[in-house]
């Protein structure tokens, strides 16, 4: 008898519950769980979160697992599948965090599913299940992740996720295929500085002065700006004299497993501005 193609295979047969109640997912010899990483917009003089973008932290034998280990080592025919699986831990596991008021940032990746119609189908299954999760469209925001995708296609996806009430984020810019032709096409809600491009940025002299047109320009065409791998105080104190909308990265926190405790005190800017390769301990493991 020959195999199904994996690509039909049901994600949720693949997801399972522990003692407490938090899912995980099994793919080969990996249990994948959902971590939680904070974002955070600049207020009166702090950082408060309003939103968390949902990751996934690979376990092999018990021990966590570079994520590009796992995902690099994924086969052609099953990276639809893993990626479906990975996104339903994340909408499911979210009210396990017991917060009020936050945001859901989830990636999608329109080049694994290689018939549009399909994934349009996917879209609309996924929006029909939101109340399952105790979640609205309007708290999800999804990140296209990759933008090598044909224009038409990407058009389709993002007005279908806008018509069920999904916000668009583009992921990357600064790099590859995310330009500001890609910007002008499909008026994201918001656009996400890549952190590799902006940690490089952040060593020019003049930084500060060159990134604020950038922003300006990106807000003009209506989108709010996020900067994300914020790893030390300069990249911060760039980021935040450019008037940037929201901000991401490991000198403010770092991800947390699904479950843990979260800490919703804001962040002293002053504090992290004067630290350096150090990170501000938002969670507490249970």
């Amino acid at each position: 008898m020959s195999r199904r193609p994996d690509r039909r295979r049901d994600a949720t047969d693949a997801i399972f519950a522990d003692e407490v109640g938090i899912e995980y997912g099994v793919y080969g010899a990996f249990r994948l769980r959902s971590a939680y990483q904070p974002i955070f917009t600049p207020r009166s003089g702090t950082l408060a979160a309003v939103a968390v973008e949902g990751l996934i932290e690979p376990h092999r034998a018990g021990r966590p697992v570079a994520p590009p280990v796992f995902f690099d080592g994924i086969a052609a025919s099953d990276r639809l599948f893993v990626e479906t699986m990975c996104r339903m831990l994340h909408l499911r596991n979210f009210r396990n965090m017991g917060v009020e008021g936050l945001d859901l940032f989830f990636n999608y990746n329109p080049l694994v599913n290689d018939h549009p119609g399909r994934a349009l189908a996917e879209i609309r299954l996924m929006t029909r299940h939101l109340g399952d999760f105790d979640l609205h469209p309007g708290m999800l925001v999804c990140e296209i992740t990759e933008q090598a995708a044909d224009d038409k296609v990407l058009v389709s996806l993002v007005h279908e996720m806008r018509r069920h009430g999904i916000r668009i984020a583009i992921d990357d810019f600064g790099t590859g295929h995310s330009t500001e032709e890609r910007i002008a096409l499909l008026a994201p809600d918001i656009v996400k500085i890549d952190g590799t491009w902006f940690a490089q940025f952040c060593r020019h002299a003049a930084a500060e002065r060159f990134f604020r047109p950038l922003v300006s320009m990106l807000h003009d065409r209506g989108a709010k700006v996020l900067v994300e791998g914020i790893e030390q105080s300069v990249h911060l104190r760039v980021a935040l004299d450019g008037g940037v909308d929201l901000l991401q990265g490991f000198h403010l926190a770092r991800p947390a497993l699904a479950g843990t405790i979260f800490n919703e005190e804001p962040l002293s800017i002053e504090a992290l501005l004067g630290m350096d390769n150090k990170v501000v301990p938002l969670h507490q493991r249970r």
